[in-house]
């Protein structure tokens, strides 16, 4: 699977579907459902709100194809729409009740995703559980930093924060990833003797 950045798709093809051709359309969601899926996946963290975020994504996306201007590949563009609907998921009111009522706290709760990742090998498995630890406005920041290389600005800028923003969310991130991917067997103790 390729990064959502990388994803082209000929001029012939973008027209037709832009001009409402059912095949072409078919063709472009299937060269970049998988990449656009797993990105809002890494970032909302939860699978069954991740198929809705995808479902809001590609409606919008379609919705407005016509107005898309080759300014960048096809796949930048819906890069931009799926993290705009991801952190407009995360910043959610209503996602805040559930979370409230349902009193799953800030994060996935244990077992989230594992069944995505069985067939992965065990450092996969810890670095997906690693990531479902962190809080989602975390897990979006380091996604978008170490993954799909987005600066610190254009992080601030999505999140309409602040760079130090940013920075202190990814720092605090790392230390949390370091901590939990670290073996117990070689942590080291500060002691004063």
């Amino acid at each position: 699977m390729s990064r959502l950045t990388e994803i082209t798709v000929p001029q012939a093809l973008l027209a037709r579907a832009c001009a409402g051709e059912e095949g072409a359309r078919r063709s472009i969601y299937a060269a970049v459902a998988p990449a656009a899926f797993a990105l809002i996946r890494r970032i909302v963290g939860n699978r069954s709100a991740a198929e809705d975020v995808f479902q809001d994504t590609m409606m919008r996306f379609f919705e407005h194809l016509a107005d898309f201007r080759g300014e960048a590949p096809l796949g930048a563009w819906l890069r931009q729409i799926a993290i705009s609907r991801c952190l407009m998921y995360l910043r959610s009111p209503w996602r805040r009740a559930r979370l409230y009522i349902e009193g799953e706290g800030a994060h996935a709760g244990p077992g989230e995703g594992q069944s995505a990742t069985r067939a992965l090998p065990p450092e996969a498995i810890d670095v997906e559980r690693a990531l479902a630890a962190l809080a989602p406005t975390a897990r979006a920041v380091v996604w978008m930093y170490e993954v799909e290389g987005y600066s610190h600005a254009e992080i601030a800028h999505a999140f309409g924060r602040s760079v130090s923003f940013s920075k202190s969310q990814l720092a605090r991130a790392h230390l949390k990833l370091r901590a939990w991917l670290e073996p117990q067997g070689n942590r080291t103790t500060c002691t004063l003797s």
